[in-house]
């Protein structure tokens, strides 16, 4: 470096292709880790070693131009010291461009916040650099905004993209954001359609809180959008992203008198004596003074401590709830408060009653509003619902099913009785519990006991710990409660809950497409499926029901939706688990090769990460199927 000074010309493009090779090879932390912060040291008052380091890069071959971009964006503690490393590099070098642009920020999404901050904040550091910035800003909020790109993307990336976006809008200055006020416009309202048309509860949230941060960016004076969504940690953080943090720079001492000037200029004036203003007394009209000597404010209240609150008394028979439940007369709320909250209890204590009325009974439920504000109101009408649907499954069962394909419901009513389905299910398919217990061969849980005051019982118990954990006990075990030994009531009831449901998906209605824009609802009902086909295990009807869900999953295989797709590989699972050896190798042979085959190009293909998991985990089921069966002997 000394000799730059004397004119002497100087070459350092060897330097730049070991550095290229270097990083390009593997070794990109190691040299990185090392040469970032003597850069960072030695750049920040000597300008000649900026001219240095600019150089450095600009002679990297473009083979290896990534590897070195990638390792000062991933090394450099802040955006103001990358661009001090760096210079206007993605100016003049279009692979550095490329990179930093396009593929970091589009074609890759496993990079950290802070590589993101230091990234965008490089790009915005400099007047050459801060057209690539807002360009950058427009194909990230045209991707964000693309049905396709949401239906098909992670939802990995989908955040990464969200957090890209929201930095950007940090760094946008006034003029700019006047100048692509419309631009931003148009983005925020295409992509929050697309992300509030999404299955994926994340996703939905994410397209939340960029539309809010974007239209709190362009209506600084006026009204902005307000979404209600519950926060979490990722959704302060991406909030967090929007305000901009000032980088740790050193910034240049004033002298003492000119910062005393401005310090005093800022200052609200004082007075000396801190004697507070007189505001002369308002003078009030004659007809306000009547209107105040006219007040109630000097009427003695009355005496309300020994009022007692008079309890309403629920009904006890079934028909006596029905008509509380019908009835419209504003003067019954308290009863048909009590109502709601003892209709479990009452449907589950006379069973036989409940039979007489059961499907009109369920009807009540399916439509029933909140006429107050009652807490719990959906968990009390959910559990009245599973509470008749279990205790007269077969026509309740017929009922709901055949509602749920009906006109004239809303979404909500069509996922409220696929959940009334799976709830009764559980509770059909499990046996109650009993208070008898008995011994069994399970090890006995390890219960510490508190030290005694006397040491050689401390050691005795010590070593007969240890005697103890080395002893194997056959007649010893865990007490546990006894499952009761009864028939599963599921049993004889799986194909009412199953069938009528996988019948008429491909029938569109008027107000209800499944394989069209109501894929929300197709997805809880693939689910509902899967659940359902899990807990029908050892029932008579199990190998038809497999087959028919089989052929379901089959036309469905390629839904564009993920969560669609999570819940169809989630039937195979419940298959594979449900569903005899025997009968899977006997009935579905060709089924089952078909699907393995599909599931490998989920496990390689399938963008979303759940997918990935579930068709591995599908694999391995189908792998310890073939294995059982070639240990059971012909």
């Amino acid at each position: 470096v000394s000799f730059i000074p004397g004119g002497l010309d100087c070459s350092i493009s060897f330097v730049s292709h070991v550095l290229g090779k270097v990083c390009v090879h593997g070794r990109q932390k190691e040299i990185m880790g090392v040469l970032v912060p003597h850069l960072t040291d030695l750049t920040k008052s000597d300008c000649i070693w900026q001219r240095i380091c600019w150089r450095l890069v600009e002679c990297v071959p473009d083979r290896w131009m990534e590897a070195v971009v990638l390792g000062f964006v991933q090394g450099a503690p802040r955006a103001d010291v990358l661009s001090r490393l760096l210079g206007n590099l993605v100016v003049k070098n279009k692979k550095a461009q490329f990179v930093v642009t396009q593929k970091m920020l589009l074609l890759q999404y496993g990079h950290t916040t802070a590589v993101l901050q230091n990234l965008l904040g490089y790009l915005s550091l400099d007047s050459l650099r801060r057209p690539l910035m807002l360009g950058v800003l427009q194909e990230l909020l045209e991707t964000w905004s693309s049905s396709s790109a949401v239906k098909h993307s992670p939802a990995e990336q989908q955040l990464y993209i969200s957090k890209a976006i929201l930095i950007c809008l940090s760094h946008l200055k006034e003029p700019e954001i006047e100048s692509c006020r419309q631009e931003l416009l148009t983005s925020m309202m295409e992509g929050v359609k697309c992300h509030l048309d999404s299955s994926l509860p994340q996703l939905r949230r994410l397209g939340m809180v960029v539309a809010e941060s974007i239209s709190l960016k362009i209506n600084t004076e006026g009204p902005v959008l307000k979404f209600e969504y519950e926060e979490d940690d990722e959704t302060r953080e991406l909030k967090s992203l929007l305000v901009q943090t000032p980088p740790f720079c050193v910034i240049p001492s004033f002298p003492d008198d000119d910062r005393s000037e401005k310090t005093g200029a800022a200052l609200p004036l004082v007075p000396e004596n801190h004697e507070k203003p007189h505001t002369a007394a308002p003078v009030m009209p004659d007809e306000e003074l009547d209107a105040e000597l006219d007040s109630d404010d000097d009427l003695t209240p009355y005496d309300m401590s020994e009022d007692k609150v008079l309890k309403i008394k629920a009904p006890v028979y079934i028909r006596d709830c029905i008509e509380v439940l019908t009835g419209s007369r504003s003067e019954d709320v308290d009863k048909w408060e009590a109502t709601v909250k003892a209709l479990e209890s009452l449907v589950r204590k006379n069973p036989a009653a409940t039979r007489e009325v059961s499907v009109e009974l369920a009807k009540i439920l399916l439509h029933l509003e909140e006429k107050t504000c009652i807490e719990g109101f959906v968990e009390l009408r959910q559990r009245a619902q599973v509470a008749v649907l279990s205790t007269d499954p077969i026509p309740v069962a017929k009922y709901l099913t055949s509602q749920f394909y009906s006109l004239n419901y809303s979404l909500r009513q069509r996922m409220d009785i696929l959940d009334v389905l799976v709830l009764a299910a559980q509770e059909l398919s499990c046996p109650k519990f009993h208070g008898k217990t008995e011994h069994s061969g399970a090890q006995k849980p390890c219960i510490q006991l508190l030290p005694g005051s006397d040491s050689s019982k401390d050691w005795r118990r010590i070593v007969d710990e240890r005697i103890k954990s080395k002893t194997r006990r056959f007649d010893m075990g865990q007490s546990h409660v006894e499952l009761a030994s009864r028939p599963n009531e599921f049993n004889s009831v799986a194909g009412h809950f199953f069938f009528p449901l996988i019948q008429h998906y491909d029938r569109p209605l008027t107000t209800f497409d499944l394989l069209g824009e109501d894929h929300l609802v197709l997805g809880r009902l693939v689910h509902t499926l899967a659940i359902l086909m899990y807990l029908a295990v050892n029932t008579v009807a199990v190998t038809a029901m497999g087959k028919a869900l089989l052929e379901f999953v089959w036309a469905l295989r390629f839904h564009t939706d993920s969560y669609v797709r999570q819940g169809l590989l989630s039937c195979i699972s419940s298959l594979l688990l449900s569903v005899p050896a025997e009968r899977i190798l006997a009935d579905m042979t060709e089924e089952l090769l078909e699907t393995q085959s599909w599931l490998g190009d989920v496990m390689e293909r399938d963008p979303d990460g759940d997918c990935r998991r579930l068709a591995l985990q599908n694999l391995l089921l189908m792998e310890n199927l073939k294995k059982k069966l070639e240990v059971v002997p012909s």
